[in-house]
């Protein structure tokens, strides 16, 4: 399992995981699309802005692999935010290659594009 250097563990001052330490010895939990309700609670709203924020900056436009990438976290986000990259996606390996929709996260976290972001 790659583990993706210099990303947050977690949303600073919450218990909002954003990656894992070890693979899951009882099977990788596969990433699924969630439904994001708008009544979420704005401490969840936030946890997936920070977690948008983070994957900006760490890949950007290119392809990555899942690695310890929090599941549960993916999972709010992928199908819109987060894609699959390959035709031959797995949803439960660590090797899954994933992309951002750059366009898309323009329009859901506005915010998350500010004046030293690229693009």
């Amino acid at each position: 399992m790659m583990k993706h250097r210099g990303f947050p563990s977690r949303l600073p001052g919450t218990d909002y995981q954003f990656t894992i330490r070890r693979p899951n010895p009882k099977g990788v939990t596969p990433i699924v699309e969630r439904e994001r309700y708008r009544d979420r609670k704005s401490a969840d709203k936030r946890a997936d802005n920070g977690f948008v924020r983070a994957l900006m900056e760490q890949f950007w436009d290119q392809p990555f692999e899942r690695g310890n990438l929090d599941a549960g976290r993916l999972s709010w986000l992928f199908g819109r935010e987060v894609k699959a990259y390959e035709d031959e996606f797995d949803a439960k390996s660590y090797e899954a290659k994933l992309i951002l929709d750059l366009n898309l996260i323009k329009i859901n976290f506005p915010e998350t594009f500010d004046s030293d972001q690229r693009g």
